[in-house]
């Protein structure tokens, strides 16, 4: 009896502690060919049940396919380890070597060693196999020609294949998943210069999910033998989809909030209804979209509230705005004429747009989608050369009026059509560029009416000779009408008013109460008031007109007399020019302006000989953001100053020497008397 624990092995076992060695013989097909009494003691096999019979058979079940290559000389070890399992059924880890031996007669056939491990040296080995079949990264090898040697099921799925059928095969022939032309191309490189690849980002799919694209991030490097032999290149591919789509999905969140606050920053700057619209499409225009045209219901323009569309459906717009990428700037041939007026049919989607005050989105559009979205053939011709292959029409609603629309195209340049957040996120830029829209059609209508209330209410020349020449500029402010006013008053005995007036503020408002002044100012003029005395009861009218306040001057001018009489409300004094062409202001008594009720005006009176020059003006004529107000007076003398000119002349003069900057209405009246008015004799 031998004790258990001596280490001492029993009858057909093999011994518990160190290695203990046997020899077999296979052919090059791994059949077993030659069995030794250590084998069969080994393994605890008769000779009888294994000679003819495959060895991969002496080798657990789970693992039978990795020593089937093994055996057959088609793997890549020239040494491994295999958990083979014994005749009573116990499993035995074995380390296997081979060597070649050529018999007398020129056949060839494989000495195989086996050899007992130990536990810890096999465990190893049979748990690397495991993790690399149940890991999830993609992990093989190819050999010097390109051939796949071994592949793990997870590289197999991503290849769209099962390992048998991938083994063996050329690299980059199935042209799915990392099994691609371009990757071969990379192991061609690896192979050839040894330097590794790591973190390759490769897009594609696979045959088992065609319709998803995946993106995988794969590593190479070169596999050599003890000798320093090239044995081929290793891969290891790891799918990131999921990793790569949030990232794309984050990103795209933070493009969508900086367009967002681009809009706000960039669009409504001005009260420009086409500048507004222009902003719009800029954003836009190439993050969201490649071409982007904005149009507007014709009767926003009208001022009408109407229905959006007419009886028989159609609706009719005026475009206001496009942008396109600077690469595909002949698509803008296509949208319609900033300015010009196009009717469209019920069928179109720009008027269903509106018609049902919800978006329209195609995604993918063809060449007859494309005849319904332009104006005509030739139109739709120029889209389909500009490869536009998705569209997206969103409302324009402000205030619950529906004002247009946004249209939106994709060409080639943005392979990706539009999608349900592209959608999203152009129902809110149009949303918001909506709201500076209608602020912009709003000041244009009250802009508009202002100006033809202005320009209706300022006077007109008398027909008959008067004893004075005159000429006159009125410009109105190009932002905000105002309330800036002159007029020439006829008096008796051949005596001449002359008044400048502003009303303090913007809009129809300062328009109309411009207009009662000047009503109340003729109706007292009538009286025959001296301009002190018209200016307090002009005063007394004026705390009636709400709480605008306003500035004039008034000034009187006798012919028989040859002098003038001039009393201001808090406005800038008149220039006079001396027949010899030298320019001053006029030293008029100070008062407050009208509306403010504290009176107290006084009035100046000075000679107006013949070929004298009296200037009459309003603050925008002087007034400059760039310039202390000095400096606009100071031009303003200069212009004037030398021999006397013709006063048309004299008024282009100073307009053309106007800043460009200035914002505010202009009045200016001169007044000369004839060269041969003197002074009569007092």
């Amino acid at each position: 009896m031998h004790d258990d624990t001596d280490g001492t092995p029993r009858p057909g076992e093999p011994p518990a502690g160190g290695a203990v060695a046997a020899y077999f013989v296979t052919d090059l097909s791994g059949a077993v060919r030659g069995w030794s009494g250590e084998a069969a003691a080994l393994l605890d096999r008769p000779a009888a049940a294994v000679l003819g019979a495959p060895a991969a058979d002496l080798v657990d079940p789970s693992h039978r396919e990795r020593a089937d290559r093994w055996f057959r000389g088609t793997g890549s070890e020239d040494a491994t380890v295999l958990p083979a399992t014994r005749g009573d059924g116990t499993a035995l880890p074995l380390v296997l070597g081979r060597r070649l031996l050529t018999g007398a007669d020129g056949a060839t056939t494989v000495l195989v060693r086996a050899a007992t491990a130990p536990r810890d040296a096999a465990a190893e080995p049979a748990l690397a196999a495991g993790l690399v079949d149940q890991s999830p990264v993609g992990l093989g090898m190819v050999g010097p020609d390109l051939r796949w040697l071994l592949a793990n099921p997870a590289l197999a799925r991503i290849n769209g294949t099962d390992r048998a059928a991938l083994l063996g095969r050329e690299l980059g022939a199935a042209g799915a998943g990392v099994d691609t032309p371009e990757v071969a191309e990379a192991l061609r490189r690896v192979l050839s210069d040894g330097a590794p690849v790591s973190d390759r980002q490769i897009t594609g799919t696979t045959p088992s999910d065609p319709g998803t694209e995946h993106v995988w991030s794969a590593s190479f490097h070169r596999v050599r033998d003890d000798e320093g032999g090239t044995l081929g290149a290793a891969a290891s591919v790891v799918d990131v989809t999921a990793r790569h789509r949030a990232a794309a999905e984050v990103a795209a969140a933070r493009e969508r909030l900086a367009m967002i606050a681009e809009a706000g920053r960039r669009i409504g700057t001005t009260l420009d209804l086409q500048h507004t619209a222009q902003e719009l499409a800029d954003v836009i225009v190439p993050r969201l979209a490649d071409l982007a045209a904005v149009d507007v219901l014709d009767s926003v323009f009208s001022g009408e509230v109407v229905a959006p569309v007419a009886e028989d459906g159609s609706a009719r717009f005026r475009a206001l705005a496009v942008a396109s990428r600077s690469d595909h700037s002949g698509a803008e041939r296509a949208a319609d004429r900033v300015g010009g007026m196009v009717s469209y049919g019920p069928h179109r989607p720009i008027t269903q747009c509106v018609a049902e005050a919800r978006p329209v989105l195609l995604p993918q559009v063809g060449p007859r989608t494309l005849r319904r979205i332009a104006r005509d053939e030739r139109a739709a011709a120029v889209l389909a050369e500009s490869g536009v292959h998705s569209y997206l029409a969103v409302p324009l609603v402000a205030r619950g009026d529906i004002l247009g629309t946004l249209s939106l195209c994709r060409t080639g340049a943005t392979p990706r059509p539009f999608d349900e957040q592209d959608l999203a996120l152009a129902v809110d830029l149009a949303g918001r560029a909506a709201i500076c829209v209608d602020n912009a059609r709003l000041y244009s209508r009250e802009h508009n009416a202002a100006l033809a209330l202005q320009r209706g209410l300022l006077p007109r020349i008398p027909d008959r000779p008067l004893a004075l020449d005159l000429a006159f500029r009125y410009l109105p402010a190009v932002r905000e009408v105002g309330g800036d006013w002159f007029d020439v008053l006829p008096l008796r005995g051949g005596r001449i008013g002359l008044m400048v007036g502003d009303v303090m503020g913007k809009g129809v408002q300062a328009a109309a109460i411009m207009g009662q002044l000047r009503s109340t100012t003729r109706a007292l003029a009538r009286l025959d008031l001296p301009p002190a005395d018209l200016l307090d009861h002009l005063d007394a009218t004026a705390e009636y007109l709400g709480d605008s306040i306003a500035t004039c001057v008034y000034a009187v001018y006798d012919p028989a007399r040859g002098r003038c009489e001039i009393a201001a409300a808090g406005h800038l004094p008149p220039v006079l020019v001396s027949p010899a062409g030298r320019a001053a202001f006029l030293d008029t008594p100070v008062a407050a302006p009208l509306g403010v009720g504290a009176g107290g005006f006084a009035a100046l009176h000075c000679d107006l000989p013949g070929d004298a020059t009296l200037a009459l003006f309003t603050d925008g004529l002087v007034e400059s953001r760039h310039a202390p107000l000095d400096t606009g007076l100071d031009r303003l003398l200069r212009l004037l100053d030398g021999r006397p000119r013709p006063l048309e002349e004299t008024c282009d003069r100073i307009l053309d020497a106007l800043d460009p900057a200035a914002r505010d209405d202009i009045a200016l009246l001169l007044a000369r008397p004839p060269r041969s008015a003197g002074l009569p004799s007092r």
